[in-house]
């Protein structure tokens, strides 16, 4: 192995290093023998996080001949340069694009084409500051040619840029496997939340299959063993959130919509003490621990449960569940019925829901103990996307710590040294 703390790095301009730089262009749309072709065609919006996604347009061999568009070969590097600043991808394969991206075709003897991606998602936030306080939207091709990169030799830019795709496909493998998950739980929660699940843990055989197991009620048919009630009726109250008070840090939580990030909820940045909520009435009474928090202003459904005492602003109501209805159930079943939250709104500037619709809202009941099995089963959902979200956190921030120890050299990779003959 060589030492990596001898090669030395050297800095040069991101015109030295590449051979061409390739604009792109829009064919007129009301040609139509431009479009519909066999070449995808590419705007900055085609771009996600990891590369360039599905594609959604194709034109002719023709438009590239004729039109300002190009086709930038498999396997170089695209930027973003207008509209979606700062977007990269390496191509997956021949495309043509549009005038918001940059074809780059690097100098392979000098940079390899995966660290230079990887290197330039640090470089465009730089040249995105070059233009700050103008009226130019984008990035000028004089400010990106004369971008300086400090790069090591080529055999340690493939090292590197091997790392850093490596923990780029494991991110994308675990979004994958959290965007599945979460389609599993949808689906489970309609099949919960329409056939219950019986003392043995199983779900009930379908209506189709079974019907003498369902009744019709006002949500639709339902396990005949199952109520439909309003939450007006299943709630002991609603309480409805009251406009922002003069908050003093005090041990209360002052909950917003923003704060509604998961299941539960018992945490904010701001706080009453007792004295606030008490001598400003405006600002509402406290909301018991267990009562059910709903977002009733602009999107309707955002819920979670009251993990701790707290107070709620005017674009929340709280549900404090009676003794047939848990928290966790009524919370589920009030995101469920977002649809019809959206349609009984109130319509103005900013949609919202009073404290008379939220009494309307219609939620199933099963027993208590079905309850509980049905909650556990999405409990044991939710830890899964839990789970694999906390992986995902885990190596994105891997990946940010990664990206500025290797590409700023500040942690060197050893190169093996090439098989003797």
């Amino acid at each position: 192995m060589r030492d990596p703390k001898t090669v030395q790095w050297t800095a040069k301009t991101f015109g030295e290093l590449t051979k061409r730089l390739v604009n792109g262009g829009t064919p007129p749309t009301d040609v139509p023998t431009y479009w519909n072709g066999d070449i995808p065609w590419i705007t900055g919006a085609d771009f996600t996080q990891s590369g360039v996604g599905e594609f959604r347009r194709f034109v002719s061999l023709n438009a590239v001949r004729n039109t300002a568009t190009n086709v930038i070969a498999q396997g170089e590097l695209l930027i973003v340069t207008r509209t979606g600043v700062g977007k990269l991808a390496v191509t997956p394969c021949n495309v043509a694009i549009s005038q918001d991206i940059t074809g780059v075709y690097p100098d392979r003897e000098q940079v390899d084409v995966e660290f230079l991606y990887h290197r330039m998602r640090q470089g465009v936030e730089d040249l995105k500051k070059l233009n700050q306080g103008t009226s130019i939207n984008g990035i000028i091709r004089k400010d990106l040619v004369g971008y300086s990169i400090v790069l090591p030799p080529l055999p340690q830019q493939q090292c590197i840029a091997e790392i850093l795709s490596t923990v780029d496909e494991a991110i994308e493998q675990t979004e994958a496997l959290i965007a599945k998950t979460l389609q599993i739980k949808a689906g489970l929660m309609h099949d919960l939340f329409t056939r219950g699940v019986t003392p043995d843990g199983q779900l009930r055989s379908p209506r189709e299959k079974a019907p003498h197991l369902y009744k019709e009620s006002p949500l639709g048919w339902i396990p005949k063993e199952w109520d439909c009630d309003t939450a007006g009726t299943l709630a002991v109250s609603i309480v409805p959130g009251r406009n922002k008070p003069t908050l003093d840090g005090g041990k209360y939580p002052w909950i917003t919509i923003t704060d509604l990030q998961g299941s539960l909820v018992s945490r904010s940045r701001e706080g009453l003490s007792v004295s606030a909520i008490a001598l400003r009435n405006a600002a509402g009474r406290t909301i018991p621990t267990g009562a059910v928090i709903m977002s009733c202003v602009g999107e309707f459904g955002i819920t979670a449960v009251a993990g701790c005492q707290l107070v709620i602003n005017q674009q929340l109501h709280a549900f404090v569940p009676g003794d047939r209805i848990r928290p966790e159930w009524m919370m589920h079943a009030l995101r469920m019925q977002k649809p019809f939250l959206e349609r009984i709104a109130t319509q103005t500037t900013i949609n919202y829901l009073n404290k008379a619709g939220c009494e309307s809202v219609r939620i199933p009941v099963p027993s208590m103990d079905e309850q509980d099995r049905i909650l556990e089963l999405l409990s044991m959902a939710e830890n899964e996307v839990q789970s694999e979200t906390t992986s995902l956190y885990k190596l994105k921030k891997l990946k940010t710590g990664l990206m500025h120890d290797l590409l700023t050299g500040r942690v060197r990779v050893k190169v093996p040294e090439p098989a003797s003959a």
